[in-house]
């Protein structure tokens, strides 16, 4: 099946967009009437500069308000058809999206509509061309795929088809399960496009907030299914009217676009399986390795110089990690306590070293634990991420890795029983402390609960894309909306199937927020915080405070409210309070008990987490008091002496 998207998706002059297109690895592109207008050239420039970057014209669109008109207007609008149908053939484009009618005086006619479409079906067949007849949302009479099927059946034209596009079946929520009984033959071509959820008039939401399928909310494989099932097998174009797209870079943009249609095929070709093997039929879409099963995060490792390495290294003592090892052939330190491993990475002329050059002390790996990791590698590679080989020392353990969207590397390490272990190869075990020193113990902390990432508004959507298409994480929470002092910031978090690995992703387009700032330090994404388990959040905290370690203030006002809301036991609302650790409880009776860290040198904090009865969230109830006491950390951080 080829694959083909709109030229209105992207940034740009018309060739800038042809030539992202290209480079993607698109099969085709539709060419939106106004990108032509707008063009210097000829038809004919185009149709050459398409053809001599590998790709067709799949569709030429839009063609508007054509049937239903008052009379006096038929001969004109076929008229307008046939300069449309001229343009084209300079094209060398064989369809035309003809969108229902949005005229305010459209004939609500059928037996007209149909008369209409058939006349022109008969102009399209002089000039060998297919019309698509699609069915918009906000449509004045025809508004729904169904409809606008009753209308192509009627004409029985072979010149004439259904044109589907999801974002105008789902949208209204309709219920795509119908088009299965569609001869796959009389659909004349499938634009795709997801969307978030939002509560908003239609045409609005379509225009400026559509996104790449693995985006958005939208059941894009429960449309993609039963289009399939149908028997179509013409192109799956993505048709994208996004603000943001209309100005990012068109080859990044082009580059997620491709990468959508494989992840959505791959959501159909899987959902029509057990039926495709019952009828003895061979997979002939993209079907990349599963998603790897992740039972954790196994090291997270940190950018540094030498001397940023010795203060992150005390900071993370004081929060109880000791030095487990030092890298056999290079300036690596692993920190360890229970079973969370924290690498410090100082290595000069290194991967780690060229980040810390860009973004100063940052994350630069996580290492997932997947049932198979050259499977897991495999997989983001058949999605045209980036695999990552570093420079290895001698007799160290190649790990494998993908480059994330900010550049920081995802590695993928095998998890028990297949997994050995990656630390004696690389890491000269610590010497045991001497008899009259006394070994550094841990405060309590057992595991990495999870961690949240900062990424730049325009970035979500790469994000999002990224952790669901390569890896299989489910993004199906609600985007959330929380106030800053100044500002909103958006929260977005990702999990992996069977939820050991969760990833909030936070976005903020106001530029004084928290995160704006923590932005503006990295000079690009970063780690906003680490969740860190503990068995005694008043325990680890107490621990932490007597080695130095400073924790945000939270005001007497946010406990007076808890106490309101939730009635505690005094002695335990008393302990919150005194250990400065907020509370949150689901309606399942599972409580969140986490404090946090003051922000190591404006970049990341660590928050101290307990969950207890189940509790699954991240207490987002709480994030406006804990940014609210960032901001006054900073201002007390940067009041002159008394």
């Amino acid at each position: 099946m080829q694959r083909s998207i709109a030229t209105v998706s992207l940034s740009g002059t018309l060739p800038e967009k042809l030539e992202a297109v290209a480079a993607a690895g698109f099969d085709s592109v539709e060419i939106f009437e106004n990108d032509l207008l707008c063009h210097d050239g000829t038809p004919r420039d185009v149709r050459r500069l398409v053809a001599d970057l590998g790709m067709t014209i799949s569709l030429f669109q839009p063609f508007r308000d054509f049937e239903g008109c008052r009379r006096e207007r038929l001969r004109q609008n076929l008229d307008r058809a046939e300069r449309k149908f001229d343009l084209m053939g300079e094209l060398g484009c064989e369809r035309i999206l003809v969108c229902s009618s949005v005229a305010p005086d459209t004939i609500r006619d059928d037996a007209l509509i149909a008369e209409d479409l058939a006349r022109l079906a008969e102009r399209a067949a002089a000039r060998g061309i297919v019309v698509g007849y699609e069915a918009l949302a906000w449509g004045r009479h025809v508004n729904t795929f169904a409809h606008a099927w009753r209308l192509v059946q009627a004409v029985d034209h072979p010149h004439l088809g259904l044109l589907l596009d999801s974002f105008h079946t789902l949208a209204i929520g309709d219920d795509p399960a119908a088009i299965r009984d569609i001869p796959g033959e009389r659909i004349v071509f499938v634009q795709l496009a997801d969307a978030p959820r939002l509560a908003m008039d239609v045409l609005e939401w379509s225009r400026h907030h559509r996104c790449f399928p693995g985006q958005g909310d939208l059941d894009l494989s429960g449309f993609l299914a039963p289009v399939l099932a149908s028997g179509y097998r013409g192109p799956l174009s993505l048709e994208v009217f996004n603000d943001g797209f209309r100005a990012a870079p068109a080859a990044a943009t082009a580059a997620d676009g491709l990468r959508s249609l494989l992840y959505l095929e791959e959501g159909a070709q899987r959902a029509l399986a057990p039926a495709a093997t019952a009828a003895g039929a061979a997979h002939t879409g993209f079907l990349p390795p599963a998603a790897p099963r992740c039972d954790g995060v196994e090291f997270m490792e940190f950018a540094v110089d030498a001397p940023a390495a010795a203060r992150l290294g005390d900071w993370f003592g004081r929060l109880g990690f000791a030095v487990a090892g030092q890298h056999r052939s290079k300036a690596v330190t692993l920190y360890r306590q229970g079973a969370i491993n924290l690498i410090i990475d100082a290595e000069p002329d290194s991967y780690a070293s060229r980040r810390h050059a860009r973004h100063g002390v940052s994350l630069c790996a996580v290492a997932l634990r997947v049932g198979d990791a050259a499977a897991a590698l495999e997989r983001a590679r058949q999605f045209r991420y980036s695999a990552h080989h570093g420079r290895l020392g001698p007799g160290e353990r190649a790990i494998p890795a993908v480059c994330a969207p900010d550049g920081s590397l995802v590695c993928f390490v095998d998890a028990p029983p297949n997994a050995a272990d990656i630390y004696d190869s690389d890491f000269a075990p610590a010497p045991a402390p001497s008899p009259s020193t006394t070994a550094p113990t841990g405060i309590g902390l057992t595991a990495i609960d999870y961690h949240a990432l900062a990424v730049a508004g325009g970035e979500l959507d790469h994000w999002l894309l990224f952790f669901r298409a390569a890896f299989g994480f489910d993004a199906g929470e609600p985007v959330l909306t929380l106030p800053d002092p100044y500002g909103l910031v958006q929260s977005r978090a990702v999990r992996s199937p069977g939820r050991r690995v969760h990833v909030p992703l936070m976005s903020s387009r106001d530029p004084d927020t928290a995160v704006s700032r923590l932005l503006a330090h990295y000079g690009g994404s970063g780690l906003q915080r680490l969740a860190l388990a503990s068995t005694d959040v008043f325990t680890s905290v107490r621990a932490a405070r007597e080695r130095g370690v400073r924790f945000l203030a939270i005001p007497r006002n946010y406990y007076d409210d808890l106490d309101a809301r939730y009635a505690l036991a005094p002695e335990f609302l008393e302990a919150l309070a005194a250990h400065d650790v907020l509370y949150d409880r689901d309606e399942h009776g599972g409580e969140f008990l986490h404090a946090y860290t003051t922000l190591f040198e404006q970049r990341f904090f660590v928050e101290i987490v307990e969950r207890r009865g189940g509790y699954a969230g991240h207490g987002a109830v709480n994030a406006a008091v804990r940014m609210s006491a960032l901001v006054q950390a900073r201002l007390r951080r940067s009041a002159p002496d008394d």
